[in-house]
């Protein structure tokens, strides 16, 4: 839903801060807040895109290491069927 409105020129904003909290600000205070907001939070977000891609790899590792893991013990189980003894390898 929308709405137009016209609001007269004011020397303080109110900002929702959460938590049931709300706390009157003047307009050059609310901007410096709410720019110092964003800052953060786009600081934050390349942290935890870095992070995200650190994760990407490590499962990406991890996978490989498990077929490794897999195959070798496959090849074990046909030497052993074969009779052949197995070397430690």
């Amino acid at each position: 839903m929308y709405s137009r409105a016209r609001i007269e020129d004011t020397n303080s904003v109110c900002l929702w801060l959460g938590a049931n909290v709300m706390l009157e600000y003047s307009c050059e205070e609310a901007t410096t807040l709410l720019q110092k907001n964003s800052e953060n939070a786009k600081a934050s977000l390349e942290v935890l895109v870095a992070d995200l891609q650190f994760l990407r790899d490590q499962v990406t590792i991890m996978q490989v290491t498990i077929a490794h893991v897999y195959n070798w013990d496959v090849h074990q189980k046909r030497i052993r069927q074969a009779g052949v003894p197995a070397k430690d390898s």
